[in-house]
């Protein structure tokens, strides 16, 4: 999903709660505000809320069911069948039965308690405003002399702090630009430090300007070593104030762009930091400061109406900033949608060129009058996230609006209550988003580990990004979840605290924090024994692995992974509260069934494990098995996978193995055969295979395979066309087959420099003899050199003499 959360949560969960706040008579209110009733008015609402013995009768009476049981206990204890201290408590028991109403008379019922409540808080808020019709009259009653001449003895301590505040930060200003550089190239930790060091310093200077405007107070003015009220108010109100415009301008960091928290251009950091500043210093210093000196100095009257006279004007002031800057805010959040979709949809997305009018395609342009992309981003944006951006002015208008009725109507610890709940909201929701993009911008770098580590286990990093995506992205709905359900215990919908503390919220929160921890464990074993077994297969630090060593790590791997998940799977299901005891039961007659009915599958992972007990075959050897020859590519409990040499892959299951041929065992051979001419001498086909080898020996690149001499068997075998001598080469085993062809190679030159006939296959033609001795003739012609025709034939019996293969007979 979208960075939807990341953008639009502190809007619509400031909306959502408002709302809510209106739609609830009583719960939202019991939270968020002061009651507004009276004592009178509740104990009438109580009374009025509480059924009279009259009108519980009256329901009983009605019932038949309950008519008739009231008559029948009613005659059993005049008739003397009861004792009549029992009517008390048949009173009690007529009261507690309840009336069987219909579906529909329950629907009625429903809707008019709703009604009745609506009608209700309508009802208190139209006579709050007639109760405070007022509040803004007491602005008659305001005496401006007197208000000037209370800030008379202001104006030199406000000068003073102010001119020291804007020298400090004039001072500091390049500092920050500095510190905002560093943090564009810096990691992610030494931001963190860098934010939290800028932070101090402009927290620094506002404590600075306040410790110097009250030592001038306490020397300069008034009595030595005393501040006066008007003093202390105004520096409490600049301590505050400004410490409250230092924690904007950390997050939108007005200076630089390296360390702004949230992703807004320099100039609309600046126009978001000095409009929210203006509403701060209004509402700051208005309510801690001027309204306290009305109060005092002038009347309680005039104080109420200054301050909803400066709650109006802020509202104002917003309206206007909502409705000018309602497109600019849309584009703002379509693009920011629309860059985290293209992120999620595209793994490497091409760069394209700009789109022009002559390349647009031809519907876009002409719904648009020019290419899609001249569309301001508000409108590129579709669907129910396009309707909510391009409307999320209404929202804060309507939030506005309803912050005015309550200014009007209400007492001005009501608007606190209220404003604060609206900043719990707003700092939860703000918090929330900055966390949401923080984990969105871990989910799009990724983990990346320094180059030493990634040689030594360069799988580790592949594995960490394919696991800790899935983490922050959990962490970013738990984010999102928390802050929802925040923004429900501040308007009063869910009590959040009180459900922590409950057995159940206790015990299903309990729950969730040991299944998370149970399967984070995991995950941490899971890496660590894979990058365990990594390190041992890493030719490049430590020992080469020997291919023992790397099957039996690769069959660990597999078993620890199928142990591992079945030992979490059991824990995790244990602690939700599942009694695995069945659950283990059902797997063994699973088991016991599975090994009735695949009695192959058995027979291959048991006969598969005692090939490896064997130590038969491991990965990279060249075996015969099952009447196939390859390498073992694979080796798992239940099948081998060979790599023939032409290439096909063979899975051979170990219940068709009944031999399995090595070719990689302690050394090898290489076994010549070589086939002479029956005219040939023995013993010089013999001293010419020994000079063959001293030759091969001098080869560079066999020289290293071969680990023993020559070893002479002699005549071996009389074959229909020539004599068989066999000798071997013992070799490096593997290297016997690469060794053999150069071995050929060098013969077979040898062979043709001594005159030594290597025959190939012929036949003898024999006309037999008959009893007197006698032959049939061969009836040859004579042909010309050069003649050739049809009639031309080939001299079959002539012999072709002993240099060219032909064989007297």
């Amino acid at each position: 999903m979208p960075r939807l959360l990341a953008y639009l949560l502190p809007v619509f969960a400031l909306m959502l709660g408002l709302l809510l706040s209106l739609a609830a008579p009583g719960g939202a209110q019991a939270q968020i505000l002061p009651a507004q009733a009276t004592a009178e008015e509740g104990d009438a609402a109580a009374a009025a809320a509480e059924p009279g013995p009259l009108s519980t009768l009256l329901e009983v009476l009605r019932d038949e069911t309950g008519r008739n049981a009231l008559i029948a206990e009613l005659e059993r204890v005049t008739t003397g069948a009861g004792p009549v201290d029992q009517l008390e408590a048949v009173a009690e028991e007529v009261q507690q039965v309840e009336p069987r109403l219909s579906i529909g008379a329950r629907i009625a019922q429903t809707t008019q308690s709703i009604a009745e409540g609506l009608a209700a808080q309508a009802d208190q808020v139209v006579r709050s405003f007639s109760g405070n019709g007022n509040l803004l009259g007491g602005l008659a009653s305001l005496d401006l002399p007197v208000l000037w001449e209370t800030f008379q003895s202001l104006i030199l301590v406000i000068v003073i702090t102010v001119a020291v505040w804007l020298g400090l930060r004039a001072m500091v200003t390049p500092v920050y630009r500095r510190l905002g550089e560093r943090a564009e190239q810096a990691n992610f930790l030494r931001m963190i430090f860098l934010f939290i060091g800028s932070t101090a310093l402009d927290a620094a200077v506002v404590v600075a300007a306040w410790a110097l405007g009250y030592a001038i107070s306490l020397l300069a003015l008034g009595e030595y070593a005393e501040v006066g009220f008007r003093q202390a108010l105004y520096l409490n109100a600049f301590l505050l104030v400004e410490l409250v415009k230092v924690a904007i301008r950390a997050i939108v960091s007005p200076a630089t762009g390296g360390l702004r928290l949230v992703n807004l251009s320099n100039s609309a950091a600046q126009r978001l930091n000095r409009h929210v500043n203006v509403v701060v210093s209004v509402l700051g210093y208005g309510q801690l400061l001027v309204v306290p000196l009305v109060n005092r100095n002038i009347s309680f009257t005039a104080g109420l109406g200054v301050s909803a006279l400066l709650s109006v004007f802020v509202l104002v002031y917003l309206v206007a900033l909502v409705v000018r800057h309602r497109a600019n805010v849309a584009n703002w959040i379509a693009r920011r949608l629309m860059a985290e979709r293209v992120e999620e949809e595209s793994d490497a997305p091409e760069e394209t060129p700009e789109e022009t009018p002559e390349t647009a395609p031809a519907a876009a342009v002409a719904a648009t009058g020019g290419p899609a992309d001249a569309r301001p981003a508000r409108k590129q944006l579709g669907g129910m996230l396009g309707t909510l951006t391009r409307t999320w002015h209404w929202f804060a208008l309507t939030y506005l609006g309803f912050m005015f009725v309550v200014v009007i109507s209400r007492s001005g610890e009501v608007v606190a209550d209220y404003l604060i709940g609206s900043g719990k909201v707003l700092a939860a929701a703000l918090i929330g988003s900055l966390v949401i993009g923080a984990i969105g911008r871990g989910l799009r770098h990724g983990v990346v580990l320094p180059d030493e580590m990634r040689r030594k286990l360069p799988l580790l990093e592949p594995r960490l990004n394919a696991i800790v995506p899935k983490l922050l992205i959990t962490l970013r709905l738990l984010v999102s979840l928390a802050v929802i359900l925040f923004t429900l215990d501040v308007i009063g919908l869910f009590d959040l605290g009180g459900w922590f503390a409950s057995p159940a919220g206790l015990e299903v929160s309990g729950r969730v924090v040991s299944v998370v921890l149970i399967l984070l464990v995991a995950a941490a074993i899971w890496l660590a024994v894979n990058s365990w077994i990594d390190y041992r297969l890493n030719a490049e630090v430590g020992r080469v692995p020997t291919a023992r060593e790397t099957t039996l790590l690769t069959l660990l791997r597999n078993a620890f992974a199928i142990a591992l998940l079945i030992f979490t799977l059991m824990f995790a299901l244990a602690e939700i509260g599942l009694d695995i005891g069945p659950l283990l039961a059902s797997a063994g007659v699973l088991g016991l069934a599975i090994g009735f009915g695949a009695q192959k599958l058995v027979q291959d992972i048991i006969t598969g494990v005692f090939i490896q007990f064997e130590n038969a075959m491991n990965v990279g050897d060249v075996v015969t098995v099952g009447g196939t020859t390859g390498v073992v590519e694979k080796l798992t409990v239940r099948s081998v996978s060979l790599r023939d040499v032409q290439g096909t892959f063979h899975i051979i299951p170990f219940s068709s193995v009944d031999m399995v041929s090595n070719f990689m065992r302690d050394f090898s051979y290489f076994v010549c055969d070589m086939g002479i001419a029956y005219r040939e001498d023995v013993e010089e086909a013999k001293q010419a295979m020994f000079d063959a080898f001293e030759e091969l020996k001098t080869d560079p690149e066999q020289k290293m395979n071969i680990i023993g001499d020559l070893e002479w068997f002699g005549l071996n075998s009389f074959g229909d066309s020539a004599v068989v001598v066999r000798a071997r080469i013992k070799t490096v085993p593997g290297t016997q087959w690469g060794l053999g062809r150069a071995y050929n190679g060098i013969l077979k030159r040898i062979f043709d420099a001594r005159g030594i006939e290597i025959p190939f296959p012929h036949q003898t033609i024999f006309f037999g003899e008959a009893k007197d001795g006698r032959t049939q003739a061969l009836r040859l012609r004579q042909v010309e050199d050069g003649a050739s025709g049809p009639d031309t034939g080939a001299d079959t019996g002539a012999d072709t003499g002993p240099k060219t293969g032909g064989d007297a007979s």
